[in-house]
């Protein structure tokens, strides 16, 4: 699935083939604090395990969006970014919203995310506080790429 919204600048794709994993390893590995230090290896596993959709102005990717689903009952969007000098210009919610009209994610029962700031990019999108949060466990490992 490839699509051209309505900023005419911005070119979204779910083709993985055209994806810049050098530039989304960067990015992940360098600049977030829940992919620090990931490997490259560690991050193409995960790309090929998942739906993913690259923004791209002029050639060059500047955005990336992953989630990890069974399309059938359950995703996990994770990996969302928009390179700093392309951020205020609504790319984030260009590819949120082309990310979740997908035919994969449609009639899921949960889509879930972890964020700590950016709250205000998903709730256009529907998300929200879980609304019971007791329900929720984890296993998690923040140091897990320090150990690799």
């Amino acid at each position: 699935m490839t699509a051209i919204n309505d900023m005419s600048d911005l070119r979204i794709s779910s083709n993985k083939d055209e994806l810049d994993i050098a530039t989304v390893h960067a990015f992940l590995s360098q600049e977030t604090p829940w992919a620090k230090g990931m490997p490259r290896e560690t991050l193409e596993r995960a790309i090929a395990g998942s739906l993913c959709i690259g923004g791209y102005v002029d050639g060059k990717q500047v955005a990336f969006a992953r989630v990890v689903t069974d399309h059938a009952t359950f995703a996990y969007l994770c990996d969302v970014f928009v390179l700093p000098q392309y951020r205020g210009k609504g790319y984030a919610h260009a590819l949120l919203a082309h990310l979740l009209a997908s035919e994969s994610l449609q009639g899921l029962r949960r889509i879930m995310l972890a964020t700590t700031d950016a709250h205000h990019v998903y709730r256009p999108h529907g998300f929200k506080a879980l609304s019971n949060p007791a329900l929720f466990m984890e296993v998690h490992d923040p140091d897990v790429y320090r150990s690799t």
